[in-house]
């Protein structure tokens, strides 16, 4: 690139010797517009930035690979949008593998608006940031000419002017705006020119006149003196939208947004200020407007299309539409599923006009249909329609054998399979079924809890009263070990049974022996050491705590609330990180966070798991401070949920980076469980918030569920799955997810799986 071309060579030496060590640039893609000229590929709820134009990637990709060198010296790439576009960002930067902080709007207010918020938030990040703002839909093929424009005009920036970039025009075009310069290179605007007919721009570019690009460096405090000084009332609603004690990378600007005036920023302050700068540009730049600049790009056939004694036309197709052209010259045809639209290239700026008529004779056809919106009572009756349909008659056959063992997986061809049985499965299958009962389900759910206890105690259960780990697919004891894991799970199907009212009238007994003997076994601090490679763990003892509070809940003696407390007052001190509030997984022996990765090992399954427990402990106890640690492990569990992958991943670190983008199918369900119980103790925005996370959550689930009453367990971050039986262990969790959404009131009946009378 010839930079005294551009005329920068000065400025773009003096950023390579000096200020380029300590000026940090924020680029900010700006991801307004609906691009009405491109109807009708380009609609509101799918704008052009977000659509393959001129090759395989989108604008907005083009534009984010095209800026991300430019945060490389410390700043951060910013992406600002509507809330509406949130799914296409998140899923077109995971594409390219490129990370951005994403603030998005509550509504559109403009561009003026929208650019403080992206300065505010810079200036608390960094009160010298340099930003370059940028638009996510134009076409710039020289991505090294640009960033080094950027570099130059970063100069002038952090001396408190405020520089366009103006390209010097190669036509007269109509469909740009204009900027006069004072001078060559970097010079002062003399003026601003909205978009002129062809004949004044010939004009203009006879006088020398810039095409306006929309590109604008500035540092952020600059910026937002400026609008303070000619737009109050837009730099007061955007520093007052900031959200506040949030870590997450997309953040949705509060309310107050809405208090900024609808301005554009050339109305709200480039046609004011007197800090306007232009840097002449001679790289090849296109906005890509309208069909004509598609087809001049040489990029812009996509689909199928056949073309015969067709010359100069532009064919775009999606959903399998062929198109066919014959003895046609200089038109686009341009066919999506509910929509086609042939013009003469010559008239694509034209097609606004085809848009306006659509306002009144078919507004349906403005955008693309959107699905129904899912709610929470319509999926609760959807998972009661499977549970009671498809997946508790499947493994209450399939899942039982006739001795009342139950099958630890079942193939997704409907095979039994024939492994080695763990007691936790059996006494989780207990739980699943017990709970069908609870829930009035017609079908066999009787014979599948009382034959299930059976089996439990007659396999299981060792002569101390305690459970042995594992058996041979015929029943021989295979693991001796008392694992603390394995007990929680025996007193919790025992509370279960007990509380549906089965057959063993010593279910209690046997649950408060082995408390009884876990209790003897605690160390000082109250912990458990469980079997295994890793002792010292927070797990055993949150399925113990899960047990203690279903037996209170039955009126269970005083020893269960002395062990839950136990608990809880060992997670508050230990297990929850006195700094982060987050849980830890695994420590050592003095019970300090262990070495090593396991030490900094963070679950987001188990944050939103401890957080439904630690939820229904502070309700029973009127403890608030329960409740508050509550929402602090479900935030964390937030931290977890991947916005690309729409699921709960596996694992983080305790710095908050993700360790494993893999997603099982449980965190999902304790997702689900956490949002429901915190919606139940919270208030107006705030339990809506809860909900709508709920609903999030079981959107995840049904990624995993299968129509014949089985899932998968395992997605990777190519959103495939393992092809794997499907582990009853996880049957468990769907149904306690359930459960939790028939006691927070998505039915108006208990029986969900009878009379599914749901709000």
């Amino acid at each position: 690139m010839n930079l005294v071309k551009l005329g920068v060579s000065s400025t773009l030496n003096q950023y390579d010797r000096g200020l380029g060590n300590i000026m940090k640039l924020y680029p900010v893609i700006m991801c307004g517009g609906s691009g009405s000229r491109l109807w009708p590929a380009s609609r509101p709820s799918r704008p052009k930035q977000f659509i393959p134009l001129a090759g395989n990637r989108s604008l907005f990709q083009e534009t984010v690979l095209r800026v991300a060198e430019l945060a490389k010296t410390g700043g951060r790439l910013i992406v600002v949008a509507g809330v509406g576009h949130r799914p296409w960002i998140i899923e077109q930067l995971e594409e390219i593998g490129v990370e951005a902080h994403v603030l998005l709007e509550p509504e559109a207010r403009d561009s003026a608006a929208a650019m403080a918020a992206a300065a505010a938030w810079t200036e608390r990040e960094d009160a010298d940031g340099v930003i370059a703002f940028v638009a996510s839909d134009h076409h710039i093929p020289d991505y090294v000419a640009f960033q080094e424009a950027v570099r130059t005009a970063a100069i002038s920036a952090s001396e408190g002017r405020i520089v366009t970039l103006g390209v010097k025009p190669t036509e007269a075009s109509s469909a740009y705006g204009y900027i006069k310069p004072s001078g060559k290179g970097l010079s002062d605007v003399d003026r601003f020119i909205e978009k002129p007919d062809s004949a004044m721009a010939a004009e203009y570019i006879g006088a020398g006149y810039l095409w306006n690009s929309g590109n604008f460096v500035v540092s952020a405090k600059t910026l937002l003196s400026e609008l303070k000084a000619y737009a109050p009332a837009v730099e007061a609603a955007a520093r007052a939208a900031l959200p506040t004690g949030s870590n997450a990378f997309v953040e949705v600007l509060t309310q107050a947004f809405l208090a900024a005036p609808k301005i554009s920023i050339d109305y709200g302050l480039m046609e004011k200020t007197r800090l306007a700068s232009v840097l002449e540009v001679h790289f090849g730049w296109s906005d890509l407007g309208a069909w004509d600049a598609i087809a001049a790009s040489g990029e812009g056939d996509t689909g199928l299309h056949i073309f015969e004694d067709a010359e100069g036309c532009l064919a775009r197709s999606s959903n399998g539409i062929m198109i066919a052209a014959l003895g046609v010259r200089n038109i686009a045809i341009v066919a999506e599923s509910d929509a086609v639209l042939v013009c003469d290239l010559s008239r694509a700026q034209d097609v606004k006009r085809i848009v306006e008529r659509l306002k009144l004779a078919s507004p349906q056809h403005l955008d693309f249909a959107s699905p129904d919106p899912q709610t929470l009572q319509a999926s609760g009756q959807r998972l009661a329609d499977w549970l009671r349909t498809r997946a508790l008659p499947t493994w209450a056959t399939l899942g039982q054998n006739s001795n009342g063992a139950f099958a630890e997986m079942i193939g997704l061809d409907g095979r039994k399979l024939s492994t080695a049985r763990r007691a936790r499965v059996q006494a989780r299958q207990v739980y699943v079924f017990a709970q069908a009962g609870l829930l009035e389900w017609s079908g066999p759910w009787r014979r599948c809890v009382d034959d299930g206890v059976d089996r439990l105690i007659s396999d299981y259960l060792r002569d101390d009263g305690l459970c042995r780990t594992l058996l041979s697919a015929d029943g021989t004891p295979l693991d001796e070990t008392a694992m603390v894991y394995d007990q929680a799970f025996v007193m919790l199907a025992f509370a279960l049974a007990k509380s549906a009212r089965c057959s063993d009238a010593s279910l209690e007994i046997r649950a408060r022996r082995i408390r009884e003997a876990l209790r003897a076994r605690s160390l000082p601090n109250g912990a458990l050491v469980e079997g295994g490679d890793e002792p010292y763990q927070s797990n055993c003892h949150m399925h113990l705590l899960e047990s203690c509070l279903a037996w209170e809940e039955l009126g269970g003696d005083v020893g269960w609330t002395e062990l839950a407390d136990q608990i809880v007052g060992l997670a508050r001190s230990t297990f929850i990180d006195r700094r982060g509030g987050f849980l830890r997984e695994f420590f050592d022996a003095d019970w300090q966070p262990a070495a090593g990765e396991a030490g900094r090992l963070v679950e987001p399954g188990h944050q939103f798991e401890w957080a439904w427990l630690f939820a229904r402990y502070g309700r029973a106890r009127g403890d608030h401070a329960a409740v508050d640690v509550a929402r602090k492990l479900f935030g964390h569990g937030l931290s977890g949920v991947s916005e690309f992958l729409g699921t709960a991943v596996d694992a983080m670190n305790d710095d908050g980076s993700i360790r494993s983008r893999r997603a099982r199918l449980w965190p999902q369900t304790e997702w689900l469980k956490a949002a429901l119980i915190l919606s139940e103790l919270s208030h107006d925005g705030e339990r809506q918030a809860y909900l709508d996370s709920a609903l999030d959550a079981q959107g995840a689930l049904w990624l995993y569920l299968t129509d014949g009453g089985l899932w998968r367990d395992k997605r990777l971050p190519d959103r495939t799955f393992i092809d794997e039986p499907a582990p009853a262990s996880s049957f468990y969790h769907i149904m306690a997810a359930f459960r939790q959404m028939a006691d927070t009131g998505v039915s108006n009946e208990v029986d969900l799986l009878t009379s599914l009378d749901l709000k």
